[in-house]
């Protein structure tokens, strides 16, 4: 197991979210020289912790433990365009407007 890699996933994803090394430790439950040190691959991390970070950047643990390619982002859209199609019209804007709404909230929730 790379922890270098994981590490710089996590730091990745932290900046992804806009969120400082200080407020993810926090978050978290753990020092930030702890965190500085899983961010530069210094440390092993307990499963407590990994589950923890994953949860508070939410992601899923495999995008921290493997380098998850552009192609699978694809793949989970591939799968969402197969269940509209499925869908009716009426179907397919309530989902529209599920969807903006939810990226909306996001946003406006990040940090």
């Amino acid at each position: 197991m790379d922890y270098y890699e994981i590490g710089q996933r996590i730091r990745r994803f932290r900046k992804a979210c806009n969120m400082s090394q200080d407020e993810l430790s926090e978050k978290v439950g753990i020092s930030v020289t702890h965190m500085s040190h899983i961010e530069n691959g210094n440390t092993k991390l307990s499963l407590p912790v990994f589950v923890a970070i994953a949860s508070v950047l939410s992601v899923h643990t495999d995008e921290l433990l493997y380098d998850i390619s552009p192609d699978n982002k694809t793949a989970a859209k591939n799968d969402i365009l197969n269940i509209i199609d499925s869908c009716t019209v009426q179907e397919e804007y309530i989902i529209k407007d599920i969807v903006k709404a939810t990226k909306e909230a996001f946003d406006k929730y990040k940090g």
